[in-house]
């Protein structure tokens, strides 16, 4: 099950804790949130704050690429584009980074 670090950026303007708008946006983003990802069989592994730096990473698990695609193409996570950026990676645990590395060795 390929596993995603998300990294959400917005500005001090957007920020929930003083925009109105974007805190509206990310109540209804987390209304929602089990639907959603009961919907597309994505599973939320953790979620990190750093408030000073308006920070927000998050650990997705998901049965594929597409399946996450899919995730974040519903509204209300296309609607949290308007306040912050999403920097998505595909990750692996350390042991199975491990895994690879001594396969492609050879052992």
């Amino acid at each position: 099950m390929p596993t995603f670090l998300v990294i959400y950026r917005h500005s001090p303007e957007n920020c929930g804790a003083f925009n109105d708008k974007a805190r509206k946006a990310v109540e209804e983003l987390a209304r929602k949130q089990d639907e959603r990802c009961k919907k597309h069989g994505v599973k939320i592994v953790e979620e990190w704050h750093v408030p000073e730096e308006h920070i927000i990473f998050v650990v997705y698990e998901a049965p594929s690429l597409e399946a996450f695609q899919r995730y974040n193409m519903e509204p209300e996570v296309l609607a949290m584009s308007e306040y912050e950026t999403a920097e998505i990676k595909i990750v692996y645990r350390m042991k199975e980074a491990m895994k690879i590395l001594r396969a492609r060795a050879g052992r």
